[in-house]
């Protein structure tokens, strides 16, 4: 017990992911919010496509180039028995929220945030753009790529670092009322946000998910034992008693150490709102990925 709020003795299931980590600049705060919501806004992972998220905010003093940014994080799967094939399609998939959230909003520009050794070249799905006008520049010791377009011109670094990070952490939050679930919600994503090398790609997510189900060529569906209106009515309800809204806090970071230090500070914000009852957290038997991380060992 913490803050007199049960913490359950369960584990959240994480999972290994490919990541990029970009930061983009923009004239304004209109154009930059623009970009960053457009291109982070659909996070898909769970139907095989891309997830993004917003690590953080940046100031002028802070950007390559002297403008406001921010850093944002895009995820794919990895499968370990073919890892090529897993960068590939992640190569694809990024380039779309590139060229379709960030490339078309006037003023952007892309530089690479995350030096790991293994790179991607963005020439082929993002600099042919220019339709075979684009060419080379180099910026600060930064080689751009220049795409030019109707709007000027849009700059992106040719080689973007990826990695392998640990998608899927997450906390439950088993609240009394709406307004709590909100406020607490809201408390964790802002701390969160400060945290350097996280996003949380749902924000507040209001849809906790599980793999069963009847309907499998829409993926994944509600979590129907955690849906408090269901409360006397399925034979296998979970909700406990009192507990009304249950809002889920998703988290992907560089590193399963990363991870776990979101998760704790996750948990330390929650316990603090009044009508926050208990603390839990979403896992499939392990059948989801290779990483179990138990609350009581994180929060003891």
């Amino acid at each position: 017990m913490r803050h007199q709020i049960e913490i359950d003795d369960t584990y959240s299931e994480a999972f290994e992911g490919l990541f990029t980590r970009i930061l983009v600049t923009a004239k304004d705060l209109k154009r930059l919010s623009k970009a960053v919501n457009s291109a982070t806004g659909l996070p898909s992972v769970v139907i095989n496509r891309t997830e993004g998220g917003i690590e953080k905010w940046l100031v002028e003093n802070e950007t390559p180039d002297g403008r406001i940014g921010a850093l944002l994080q895009f995820w794919g799967i990895l499968n370990r028995n073919d890892i090529t094939r897993s960068v590939e399609r992640f190569y694809k998939e990024l380039s779309y929220r590139i060229r379709q959230g960030i490339l078309v909003t006037p003023t952007t520009s892309i530089f690479n945030a995350w030096d790991s050794g293994k790179v991607i070249d963005m020439m082929e799905r993002v600099g042919h753009c220019g339709d075979g006008y684009e060419h080379m520049t180099t910026y600060k010791g930064r080689e751009m790529i220049v795409i030019p377009l109707m709007m000027g011109d849009f700059l992106i670094e040719r080689f973007l670092g990826y990695d392998e990070g640990v998608m899927g952490g997450n906390i439950w939050l088993l609240c009394e009322d709406e307004n709590s679930a909100l406020e607490a919600g809201d408390r964790v994503i802002d701390a969160l946000s400060t945290m350097e090398g996280v996003i949380t790609p749902f924000d507040i997510c209001s849809a906790g998910s599980k793999p069963e189900t009847n309907f499998p060529e829409i993926g994944p569906t509600t979590n129907h034992p955690y849906c408090p209106t269901l409360r006397g009515t399925i034979p296998d309800f979970k909700v406990p008693e009192g507990v009304n809204y249950i809002p889920e806090i998703v988290i992907n970071a560089v590193s399963l150490d990363v991870v776990k230090s979101a998760m704790r500070v996750a948990i330390d914000n929650a316990v603090k709102v009044e009508g926050v009852m208990k603390i839990s957290a979403g896992n499939y038997g392990g059948k989801l990925g290779k990483y179990k991380v138990y609350l009581k060992e994180i929060y003891p």
